[in-house]
């Protein structure tokens, strides 16, 4: 098994891994991005929307933009990119186990890198498993990347971001969109998001839940009903729909496997997701030399992905000696960025709970140095 060495590899090249390797390269780390897929940029080539925020965020920029820019400028700095490379493993001496076609690889890295992004959540319910049930994620992608209609019929369930922005874009690709629907009494995402949905008379419909999916071959129908403040359906609210198919828009659980195997120590918090590798401030982990940035430190928008990865980037850099004024004046830059994206209402439980993964490094920190003692 051939192997080689690298000073920084980074294990995902969606929108933290490429932001983390443009800022560690601008360092003047040596950087490599693995990434399983046959294309760079993750999810931001399902993005057709454009981003909020300041245009420091890149804001008025469609997501498939950013992740071009992202691109050229990575291909620009001299990123080394391994694509159709899964990485199946991680071994002592920092060590990481690459599939690469018919062969197998060793790539020796000095700090590494997990930008590995999230998964859909599954939902459970009589039909779930028929043809024509799928993630919200996997819709965006069949329409907007493979430029195929996966039904002309919708009932999309969840209306957070991902439901409501892949509602609309799957209007716009011809669909119908039957209705979407949510077990909590408001709303998910953002506002301006539901506005598109509702001018184009698609109603959204609180505190409801799909009962089944039914059909022979695939999903012909889907019956709803209201859920009371148990989250149990309510008698004689029981609706059925005529659709082809069931989008699931019900949260995404960061992809932290890799995180498991290197040791890391982890914390629960649903509202990032589930379970997160404990870090600090740097997005350092309780691993030495292990970084974590974007979706599995936590999920979040691409925005504070960028973010965390460009600070992940300049900290891993920072580590292996390629200090200056410049860099840490950018450490500054990324986490005042990270702060301004978590200002509001959406955005404070999600400060606070990162407060608490920094917190809880430090709790680790305590206790390995009270070990170490004497």
């Amino acid at each position: 098994m051939p192997d080689r060495t690298i000073e920084i590899a980074i294990v995902g090249a969606g929108a933290a891994g490429l932001m983390a390797a443009i800022e560690a390269s601008h360092a003047g780390a040596q950087v490599t991005v693995v990434d399983e897929n046959q294309k760079p940029g993750g999810q931001l080539f399902k993005q057709l929307h454009k981003f909020f925020g300041s245009a420091s965020h890149r804001a008025g920029t469609r997501g498939f933009d950013i992740g071009e820019q992202l691109l050229e400028e990575s291909r620009d700095i001299g990123v080394g990119v391994l694509l159709d490379a899964i990485c199946w493993g991680l071994f002592e001496g920092n060590q990481l186990a690459l599939q690469l076609g018919d062969r197998s690889e060793l790539l020796r890295y000095q700090k590494l890198i997990l930008a590995t992004g999230a998964s859909e959540k599954p939902l459970a319910f009589p039909g779930w498993t028929l043809p024509g049930v799928m993630g919200a994620g996997a819709a965006q992608t069949m329409v907007n990347v493979h430029r195929v209609l996966p039904g002309h019929r919708v009932l999309m369930v969840g209306s957070g971001n991902v439901g409501l922005i892949v509602s609309y874009q799957l209007m716009q690709a011809g669909a119908d969109v039957v209705a979407v629907i949510e077990g909590l009494p408001q709303i998910g995402g953002y506002g301006v998001h539901a506005s598109k949905i509702r001018r184009a008379a698609v109603p959204i419909l609180t505190s409801h839940t799909i009962l089944r999916a039914d059909g022979t071959d695939s999903v012909s129908s889907a019956t709803i009903a209201r859920v009371d403040e148990n989250w149990q359906p309510v008698d004689g609210t029981e609706r059925t729909l005529e659709v082809d198919t069931v989008c699931l828009a019900v949260g995404l659980s960061p992809m932290s496997e890799l995180a498991w195997m290197a040791g890391c120590q982890f914390t629960y918090i649903p509202s990032l997701g589930g379970h997160i590798p404990i870090h600090n401030e740097d997005m350092k982990t309780t691993v030495p030399d292990v970084y974590v940035a974007g979706d599995i430190a936590g999920v979040e928008e691409a925005s504070t992905a960028m973010e965390e990865g460009r600070l992940a980037g300049l900290a891993a850099a920072e580590a292996l000696g390629y200090e200056s004024e410049e860099l840490r004046q950018r450490k500054v830059e990324a986490r005042l960025a990270l702060q301004q994206l978590r200002d509001g209402p959406f955005g404070e439980e999600r400060r606070r709970a990162k407060l608490n993964i920094e917190e809880a490094y430090k709790e680790q920190a305590r206790q390995h140095a009270n070990k170490s003692k004497p």
